[in-house]
């Protein structure tokens, strides 16, 4: 059976799919028309539903429930799915829910993530790859987070909001509008506040120096030079009309629906918006 080891308190449906190397640990359950890639892991006491394909090398640990129906009211049922990447470590009581018709009927997850334990991620949501979720972090319905992206220890993110690229959020933070990419933001009690580029995270990504001092400057003219956020963008394409970090903030901003977190934390410690 291609080295398949399933131990016998587990269920797993004839209808689903295992692909060579595949490991089911006690107790785990997994449904109709699973498909689970070759060497990943299911730990004991997990839960993966129908419709639901996860791709090599993952490893899903004890009492994940992965691919259960969507927290939406108006689900009815219908055959919706979730699709899992490569290289994924889905750490302790993550749950991540089906797609709903409205939705487009697909919550997708990129490759080499890493969710810790507690992540929730809704119906919906698309998540791009080698982003990380630390313990707790919450996506409500149709979000989407880009690549290399952090969502700090127990921060939620409402519907419809996008996190962009190589951004960092904060614990704690409750994140109502869009995150510029290679943004690093935080919620300190009710204000909200912008420490500018995530440049750490951005130099641990293989990002240069030179890259990180241009989204140093873009920022700047974002958040300092008491424009709005129209202005903003008509002096980037004047001042930046040809350089890519300009052209993937523009290009973001443009997409926006929800509107963009706006504050800065000013030399005195004060948030301004």
């Amino acid at each position: 059976m291609n080295n398949i080891k399933i131990n016998p308190t587990a269920v797993v449906s004839e209808k689903a799919r295992l692909g060579a190397g595949v490991e089911i640990g006690a107790y785990s359950i997994i449904g109709d028309d699973v498909i689970l890639g070759d060497n990943t892991v299911v730990m004991h006491h997990a839960s993966i539903d129908r419709g639901t394909k996860i791709g090599k090398n993952c490893t899903v640990f004890p009492f994940c429930s992965i691919g259960s129906d969507p927290q939406d009211i108006t689900f009815k049922g219908e055959p919706t799915s979730v699709e899992i990447g490569d290289n994924n470590r889905i750490r302790e009581f993550t749950t991540i829910n089906r797609g709903t018709v409205k939705g487009g009927g697909c919550t997708r997850i990129g490759s080499n993530n890493y969710l810790m334990a507690y992540t929730h991620i809704a119906h919906d949501c698309q998540v791009g790859n080698n982003t990380t979720f630390i313990n707790g972090a919450t996506l409500a319905g149709h979000v989407e987070v880009e690549d290399f992206a952090v969502i700090g220890a127990f921060s939620s993110v409402r519907q419809f909001v996008r996190i962009g690229r190589n951004s960092y959020i904060g614990g704690y933070t409750i994140v109502l509008q869009d995150v510029l990419p290679f943004a690093k933001v935080a919620q300190a009690r009710d204000a909200y506040d912008f420490f500018g580029p995530n440049s750490i995270g951005m130099v641990r990504n293989g990002i240069s120096r030179e890259f990180i001092g241009h989204v140093k400057e873009i920022f700047d003219v974002l958040y300092r030079r008491d424009l709005n956020t129209t202005q903003a963008v008509e002096k980037l394409k004047s001042e930046y009309p040809d350089m890519e970090e300009a052209n993937i903030i523009i290009d973001f901003i443009a997409k926006t629906k929800t509107g963009l977190l706006k504050s800065f934390r000013n030399g005195n410690g004060n948030g301004t918006t």
